[in-house]
């Protein structure tokens, strides 16, 4: 048998991230949650243009030294200059422009002084406090000069960083694609959600969550099936799906039951791994490669098959992204006494105090207990040498809530 880490270590050492490929940056939307292949530079500078921080008037800043609030400079108002101005403006010695904020600065102007120390006037305009040169201005070039880096390689993209790389003229991004994941449920006994099953009928609740897991995660997902327990339909439609996604993860058929579909498929083929894990839940897991697309094949209980998603496809597929493998965990402490399997790491659903620094269990750990799944929001890593989690106890939590 496996220990947890050295089975998810495995798995994560079994992928590299895609080939990038190039997308327009005006692409904004399409750009969120891509992870950029190479750095990106600026193609301009920014600020294009000497221009205002503020409201006031564009000056000279000798012209108005002796400045004061009972002595103040008037200087006669030479006209406006508002944001988007495109004309080629100087400014006299003795005189100033009345200027608004983002407005390119008048050529011999080296100060702005803000509205609020002035009376405000439009032809002539008392100035009541002296500003020093360079005063309130943004300077051609101060943020990024052309060839400056704006991101580099391995960002992950965030609506942050869409003004930045439109301002400076990006128009491609090299960018890790969005990992293509299709879904299997395999079992006679499964019906189509939303059909009332029969006597051993069950709902595929498998597939429906497994996606909903994969587009939370922030992958695409590009087809979600069902097939029944012969090897030669499973290995069929994993086949077929190859073509079409860079991860397929199944559910069912891989534990040691006579009827097993996935190790009918592909056991002994060389290409698959189907193994024994120390965790509850998701102690059968199998893995392979299928004409160079990553297979999981998972456990059908649906607890066993979230957690499985989580800690063994999440991380591994978000490599194939080019992001970090681990999703994010947070310390809390233990309110309520349980226990855990000797020798087996266990992810216990948990919920939050309303601080969210405390966590206890909810419903019962078995793997097929779906009433606690539902009110669960984390899983509690218990250690696999802990047998007793006690009251107070500090555990590492996954919140299952913004897994992207």
């Amino acid at each position: 048998m496996l220990t947890f880490d050295e089975y998810q270590q495995r798995v994560i050492a079994a992928v590299r991230p895609l080939p990038p490929r190039s997308v327009a940056a005006t692409d904004a939307t399409g750009l969120l949650g891509l992870v950029t292949a190479e750095p990106l530079r600026s193609r301009v500078p920014l600020p294009g243009f000497t221009n205002s921080a503020m409201d006031g008037y564009a000056v000279l800043a000798a012209d108005i030294r002796g400045a004061a609030a009972d002595s103040p400079v008037s200087l006669p108002v030479t006209g406006d200059i508002p944001a988007g101005d495109t004309r080629s403006l100087r400014l006299e010695p003795g005189t100033c422009w009345r200027i608004m904020t983002g407005a390119p600065l008048p050529d011999g102007a080296d100060a702005v002084v803000q509205v609020e120390l002035t009376d405000g006037g439009t032809d002539t305009v008392a100035i009541r406090e002296a500003v020093d040169a360079g005063c309130a201005i943004r300077h051609r070039g101060e943020d990024l000069e052309p060839g400056d880096e704006v991101l580099p390689a391995g960002t992950l993209l965030l609506p942050r960083h869409v003004p930045a790389l439109l301002s400076a003229g990006v128009q491609e991004i090299s960018v890790i694609p969005r990992p293509r994941v299709a879904i299997v449920s395999t079992g006679d006994e499964l019906v189509e959600p939303g059909q009332q099953p029969g006597h051993g009928q069950v709902v595929d609740s498998n597939g429906p969550m497994l996606a909903a897991l994969a587009t939370e995660c922030g992958f695409e997902v590009v087809a979600v099936r069902r097939v029944g327990d012969t090897g030669d339909e499973v290995r069929e439609v994993l086949t077929e799906l190859a073509a079409a996604a860079d991860v397929i993860v199944t559910s069912g058929g891989v534990s040691a039951g006579a009827f097993e579909p996935l190790k009918l498929a592909f056991e002994g083929s060389g290409s698959f791994d189907f193994v024994k894990v120390a965790m509850q839940p998701g102690k059968p897991q199998g893995f392979g490669n299928l004409d160079g697309t990553a297979v999981f094949a998972l456990p059908g209980n649906p607890v066993s098959s979230l957690v499985s998603f989580l800690v063994f496809v999440a991380p591994a597929t978000r490599v194939l992204a080019g992001r970090d493998p681990q999703l994010a965990t947070v310390g809390a402490r233990v309110a309520e006494h349980w226990v855990s399997p000797p020798g087996r790491q266990q992810f216990a659903r948990v919920i939050f105090d309303e601080n969210g620094s405390v966590v206890r269990p909810i419903g019962g750990q078995g793997s097929h207990v779906l009433g606690g799944l539902a009110g669960s929001q984390a899983l509690a890593i218990v250690p696999a040498d802990t047998t007793e989690v006690a009251v107070g106890e500090a555990l590492q939590v996954i919140p299952l809530e913004g897994l992207a």
